[in-house]
């Protein structure tokens, strides 16, 4: 990867919570890719990912808006001291947890981000609880339901819907139709609370993806619309 001066930068936030980003390749992320187009691509392994020990790895659970979201905002802080970085073009996608993570952050960077991309991602936390197919995985990491009390910071203070007074970022969303993991439920919130916040915004919505891209003609729309996106907020 060469790094340009004064060049574009992209935070990559990561799914999971709990999986590794790696040297690999999808119809959604190509980090060559995104490089050749300009673009300074930084994934930080924050908390909740493998390779750093079993305790490094369970921080994540009940623990979604917290420290993971301070280890983003602390590596785009650190990368954003170098002189071949510009300040002023950053921007922050993911999908999943990552995209979860992008709607949290933008309650929550407070000006440092002039772009997001969020993929699949987790708006409202109760009504995301009522609806997903994977109500196990829901128990494990949030804690349980949003009427147990135990688990109230997890419905409140790390709920992106919570913070959607502060959202003033263009924000690019995509949602697939048969996305029964994070259903479309969670876009189409996203997408109406900005829309209602003033806030630029895009929905792509893909009726024939799951949680993921998987067909080549997807991938084509997926691309136009993602770096479309990329020059039309931190190019000009």
């Amino acid at each position: 990867m060469i790094l340009l001066r004064n060049t574009l930068h992209f935070c990559f936030v990561r799914g999971g919570p709990q999986s590794a980003t790696t040297q690999s390749y999808s119809f959604r992320w190509n980090f060559q890719l995104l490089a050749s187009q300009g673009y300074i691509v930084i994934a930080p392994n924050r908390r909740g990912m493998p390779g750093w020990g079993v305790k490094w790895n369970e921080q994540i659970s009940k623990d979604w808006g917290g420290q993971a979201i301070q280890d983003y905002l602390s590596a785009i802080d650190d990368i954003a001291k170098e002189s071949y970085v510009d300040k002023d073009r950053l921007g922050a996608v993911g999908a999943s947890y990552g995209g979860y993570s992008v709607f949290q952050l933008a309650g929550v960077h407070e000006g440092r981000f002039k772009s997001f991309i969020s993929h699949c991602g987790l708006f409202d936390m109760k009504s995301w609880y009522g609806t997903t197919e994977e109500l196990f995985f829901a128990n494990h990491d949030l804690g349980g339901p949003y009427w147990d009390k135990a688990n109230e910071k997890t419905y409140t203070e790390f709920n992106p819907s919570n913070h959607i007074e502060k959202w003033d970022t263009p924000i690019l969303i995509f949602q697939g139709g048969k996305d029964y993991r994070v259903p479309i439920g969670q876009g189409l919130e996203a997408f109406q609370a900005a829309q209602l916040r003033g806030v630029k915004s895009r929905l792509v919505y893909l009726p024939d993806e799951n949680h993921w891209v998987l067909s080549g003609q997807s991938a084509q729309v997926w691309q136009r619309e993602f770096f479309g996106w990329l020059d039309e907020t931190l190019k000009k």
